[in-house]
């Protein structure tokens, strides 16, 4: 049985009709839609709304991603803090449409930007399971952003609130995994005994890439990174290295003249080792704040998985990659 699916074939598959058993099953972007179709296994093949390139946080639906929405039988999401353009939409369909919001499932660790304070919470939410469920939350999603206003035109955000970028603590996969499972195997009984196999299936090897990757970064715990945008906290503290220094704030929108001679200081303060570009973001502004200083460039990072790795687990590692080979150069 496939266990696992290229990342980079499931964003082809926005158009492509369901072949699945729990009928039409549709994820926000690649990083969510691998840990799916992980537990999906050959039983279907999950759909993609957010398209090669995107933004996560500033993508702008088209039509025919309207019409796959509401096709879907199920939505798997991160939520709208993550995707405030996914919101209106999601909350807005039928009845019959099972959703699954990741950031609400029992168990997951969140936590905080700026200071990392966790707040994991066993909460008693409607995760979504049931069909019609997910959209009758009260959110307090404006923690950090307006959904998208503002984007480009220099202004800094509040930076506060619950940090969404969850999906880079790989605990938080092992958790979403077990929950999607359930999901699946509501609209599909007779297959839910494959889809909690996959599901263990997955979470070992995701596990057992956590404690490789720990070991891998450990070398480097001290040393400092300068990122495009405030996406990286979680795994940061699950691998155990210091705390990124981000550019733009956790919306990834774009900072202003006064942030950037702010980070400029920072980088200064730090001595930072590398700073790393990131996936469907202009490069250019890591080149301006680490232009005159003696940070090298690394990498492209890819936290959304839509560059090209194979699963979530490829995800990771190549993040864990990129940074080794910029902090080894020391």
């Amino acid at each position: 049985m496939r266990q696992t699916a290229s990342i980079a074939a499931l964003l082809s598959l926005s158009a492509a009709p369901a072949l699945a058993a729990p009928g039409n099953v549709v994820a926000d972007m690649p990083a969510t839609a691998s840990l799916v179709q992980q537990v999906l296994g050959d039983l279907g093949d999950v759909r993609v709304l957010l398209p090669r390139g995107a933004s996560v946080h500033h993508y702008q639906m088209r039509p025919s991603d309207a019409q796959v929405l509401q096709e879907a039988d199920l939505l798997v999401w991160v939520g709208p803090e993550l995707t405030p353009w996914l919101d209106r939409a999601a909350a807005n369909l039928s009845a019959e449409t099972a959703r699954l919001e990741l950031l609400r499932v029992e168990g997951t660790h969140l936590q905080d930007y700026a200071t990392g304070t966790a707040h994991d919470h066993g909460h008693d939410h409607d995760h979504g399971h049931g069909h019609g469920h997910g959209h009758d939350h009260d959110h307090d999603h404006d923690h950090e952003h307006d959904h998208g206003h503002g984007h480009g035109h220099g202004h800094d955000h509040s930076h506060e609130g619950t940090d969404p970028h969850a999906w880079l603590d790989p605990q938080n996969a092992v958790v979403w995994l077990s929950a999607i499972a359930a999901s699946l195997s509501e609209q599909d009984p007779d297959n839910a005994a494959t889809y909690a196999a996959n599901a263990a299936t997955a979470a070992d090897s995701i596990t057992a890439l956590q404690a490789e990757l720990t070991a891998q970064l450990a070398p480097h715990a001290e040393q400092r990174m300068v990122v495009f945008h405030d996406a990286y906290g979680y795994f940061t503290n699950r691998f155990g290295i210091a705390p990124a220094i981000p550019v733009a704030l956790g919306d990834a929108s774009s900072p202003s003249a006064a942030r950037i001679d702010q980070i400029r200081r920072q980088i200064a303060e730090t001595g930072a080792t590398c700073a790393f570009p990131e996936y469907a973001y202009d490069a250019r502004l890591i080149d301006t704040v680490i232009e005159g200083t003696e940070t090298r460039l690394g990498g492209t990072l890819d936290p959304q998985g839509g560059s090209g790795a194979e699963t979530y687990q490829d995800m990771l590692r190549q993040m864990a990659d990129t940074i080794t080979e910029c902090f080894a150069q020391d």
